[in-house]
């Protein structure tokens, strides 16, 4: 029996027009869908007292809160930062689990893929798909460049990367406060490129984990289909949770520095003493 390993682009089940619908899309619409339900049921009820499930939506949403709290060290910031992490952190942690359902993988449609006739699984976890964890990683480092610029100002966010302020500032300081400011400009352009290796890294390290999961429960099912792979099942359970955290605790430490200020006029604000 061929032991069929899935491949690492995901699989287009139907198109709409020329864009193509893979079997990862579903997922992660299964996913948006399901906490689209979520908020519906949490804005239907409003009262002083939660009751039922509003118990558990509030519990969770108090204790992300105070876990993005530990990190920025206010309230403040952690409220204003709460939505971008505590989704992202959900729909991974959803997608990923949703991705060990009995079916997932082994039920499908036949169809043709890159010229061969081959069994296309109806969902396929969303995190295994590069373009999603691509797309999301690009959207956490943008999101983060505009919280800066509009926390600290356009000026101050900048100059973190191109700090020609310091070069102008440092003129009238001597030569060695020139060359610092110099020595600053140059590694500001390599943080730039430091920017695009979090894009890099953010996708990769996400893709690589859930991918590589899904291809060690195919090859244990493979072997043998009972008992076997149950260890591995709880594995990547555990995984789909890391992997979730990882992600969410890198948004929100990008999210962190870059609405703090780099300080490099520090020596400016302390009094002068005789």
């Amino acid at each position: 029996m061929e032991l069929l390993i899935p491949p690492a682009a995901a699989e287009p089940l139907f198109h709409i027009g020329s864009f193509p619908i893979t079997n990862a899309i579903i997922n992660g619409w299964i996913a948006v869908f399901f906490f689209l339900i979520v908020a519906f049921v949490a804005n239907r009820r409003r009262g002083l007292v939660p009751l039922g499930v509003h118990n558990l939506i509030e519990a969770t949403v108090e204790f992300m809160l105070g876990e993005v709290q530990k990190v920025t060290g206010d309230l403040k910031r952690a409220k204003q930062f709460l939505p971008i992490v505590g989704s992202i952190f959900l729909f991974i942690l959803f997608s990923n689990w949703l991705g060990l359902l009995p079916g997932t993988g082994s039920i499908g449609v036949w169809g043709l893929h890159e010229g061969q006739l081959e069994l296309i699984p109806l969902l396929r976890p969303a995190a295994s798909d590069l373009n999603l964890t691509l797309a999301m990683a690009l959207f956490v480092v943008i999101s983060s460049h505009i919280v800066g610029l509009i926390t600290l100002g356009p000026v101050s966010h900048l100059s973190k990367f191109v700090n020609v302020r310091g070069i102008f500032r440092s003129i009238n300081k001597g030569p060695m406060a020139i060359l610092v400011a110099f020595i600053e400009f140059a590694v500001g352009l390599i943080e730039i490129i430091s920017e695009i290796a979090k894009v890099l890294s953010l996708s990769l390290r996400l893709f690589g984990n859930i991918f590589a999961g899904e291809v060690l429960l195919t090859v244990m099912l493979g072997i043998f289909a009972y008992v076997l792979p149950i260890p591995f099942l709880f594995l990547e359970v555990l995984v789909g949770a890391i992997q979730a955290t990882v992600f969410a605790m890198l948004t929100l430490a990008y999210l962190t520095v870059a609405t703090q200020d780099h300080g490099h006029e520090e020596g400016e604000h302390q009094p002068a003493h005789a």
